[in-house]
């Protein structure tokens, strides 16, 4: 549970999400927007960017829910993760997707770390104006993701659970509920948390 009262017995950034509706309604629709919206990257592409970027910060929630998801789009067990983690250059994805990573990882350090030559180089990897656009965006607004986070000290999930919250990402996105229905989720998420701890 994080460092306030939230009322939600959730792993990590859903108990911040469902805490505060209004916010959590926007934070919800910006990662589904970044992940699953238009864009010249691909929704696996855009995972491991966010997966990258979340293990930089020691996000450990980010990381292995995104992992997941990266996963669930790949199928292939977590390999092409485990690979980007050890050595971006041996890793089994595009030379444009490790130009956008290393830009990514300066983007994790600061935004002015990045340079004009950074940029070009993408390019020449085969990275379009909007590819490097949508692999800034996301890595900066993971920044802030993994430090909402960490900074309200939620606790991540149980390692057996990711792997179905990742198929379950994949599938359907970030979406909010209605507001409306906020408390009633609420109270159906702690009472399956509740039955699932007990089992």
């Amino acid at each position: 549970m994080a460092y306030i009262k939230t009322g939600v017995n959730q792993p990590g950034i859903v108990e911040l999400l469902f805490y505060k509706g209004s916010t959590g309604k926007a934070l919800s629709n910006l990662a589904h927007t970044l992940l699953h919206g238009p864009s010249g990257l691909t929704p696996a592409e855009r995972e491991l960017i966010a997966s990258y970027v979340s293990k930089l910060n020691d996000c450990e929630f980010c990381h292995q829910s995104h992992s997941a998801s990266a996963n669930a789009h790949l199928g292939d067990e977590g390999k092409t993760v485990s690979c980007l983690i050890d050595d971006i250059e041996s890793a089994p994805v595009t030379e444009k997707l490790k130009a956008l990573l290393r830009i990514a990882a300066k983007v994790q350090q600061s935004g002015k770390a990045v340079t004009e030559q950074d940029i070009e180089t993408a390019k020449t990897m085969g990275a379009s104006d909007e590819d490097i656009h949508d692999a800034i965006l996301i890595a900066a607004a993971f920044c802030m993701y993994n430090r909402y986070v960490d900074g309200l000290g939620t606790t991540p999930a149980a390692s057996d659970e990711y792997p179905d919250m990742g198929k379950r990402l994949a599938k359907k996105g970030y979406k909010y509920p209605p507001v409306f229905l906020r408390p009633f989720i609420v109270k159906l998420m702690n009472r399956k948390k509740k039955a699932h701890t007990k089992g």
